[in-house]
């Protein structure tokens, strides 16, 4: 009796585990969210790249903004500087957008936007981080990327292509989603589909990367690849609005300043930001 309650018991503990726990070669969730976050904004030292951005709402009417990006490391996971140099339409033109992004979960990110037409620089609020990112479907948040400890993750799916993992915030009152789920490329870590539900468990937002590049770059005297999205379109499902950016002119390690990320520069930007 005893060994049949044994084997009853072991039966139905693998009827609730997942297919794929007894895998040899499935991390864990934590090391799956940690490694695509490196893949998604933290391959090599510094990055430079051109971004066109075209936003069409609805009925089909187009925006568009071009800019250039410049991020810096401070460790591989850890805090980051960005800034964001806007280059057209003459609306926008002269605009930065810089963050100094704090991964402690007790600290929040540092968001400036300089407005030329006003020469006035606002610090963007924390509770503003998940707003219309210049006015497309992409929020400032999206620009440095969410902390990996403000939400749960767990691992809900595994194919032979991908992983699929669940994330729900610690904290739901301070954002618009119930959770949202990451589809992973097995073989690089690159996030590849993000999908927002609502607190009704109705998806209404998405972000795809559609094109991914190997960019060449050096790294320690040595010739390497990064695998990098070059093609991401954001669709918000409630408003029939879509925003596509197409990343060009991508560069790794090329030596950015650390004094380019300060207010110093908002108002009159160093070369490396404006060409």
């Amino acid at each position: 009796m005893k060994m049949t309650m044994t084997l009853l018991f072991s039966f139905f503990i693998s009827l609730s585990s997942p297919a794929w726990a007894a895998e040899p070669d499935v991390p864990s969730v934590d090391e799956i969210v940690s490694q695509a976050n490196i893949m998604a904004y933290y391959q090599g030292r510094d990055g430079k790249s051109t971004v066109s951005m075209k936003i069409t709402d609805k009925n089909d009417n187009v925006r568009t903004r071009e800019f250039i990006i410049l991020r810096k490391n401070d460790q591989p996971g850890g805090d980051q500087k960005y800034f964001v140099y806007f280059l057209q339409p003459p609306d926008v033109r002269k605009m930065v957008f810089m963050v100094h992004k704090h991964v402690a979960a007790d600290k929040d990110d540092d968001r400036w936007l300089y407005l030329p037409s006003l020469d006035l620089v606002n610090r963007i609020a924390a509770s503003d981080k998940r707003t219309s990112f210049v006015g497309s479907d992409f929020l400032y948040e999206d620009v440095s990327g969410r902390g990996l400890e403000e939400d749960r993750h767990e691992l809900i799916e595994v194919t032979d292509e991908s992983f699929v993992v669940k994330n729900v915030p610690k904290n739901p009152e301070s954002v618009e989603f119930a959770y949202f789920t990451v589809t992973i490329d097995r073989t690089t870590y690159m996030p590849m589909k993000m999908e927002y539900f609502d607190k009704h468990d109705k998806l209404y937002r998405t972000i795809e990367s559609r094109t991914v590049k190997n960019i060449k770059a050096e790294e320690d005297g040595e010739e390497v690849e990064y695998p990098t999205v070059t093609e991401s379109v954001v669709k918000d499902l409630r408003t029939g609005s879509t925003t596509e950016m197409i990343f060009s002119k991508v560069q790794y390690n090329i030596g950015i300043e650390d004094s380019i990320f300060t207010e110093r520069y908002l108002r009159r930007p160093p070369r490396e930001a404006m060409r």
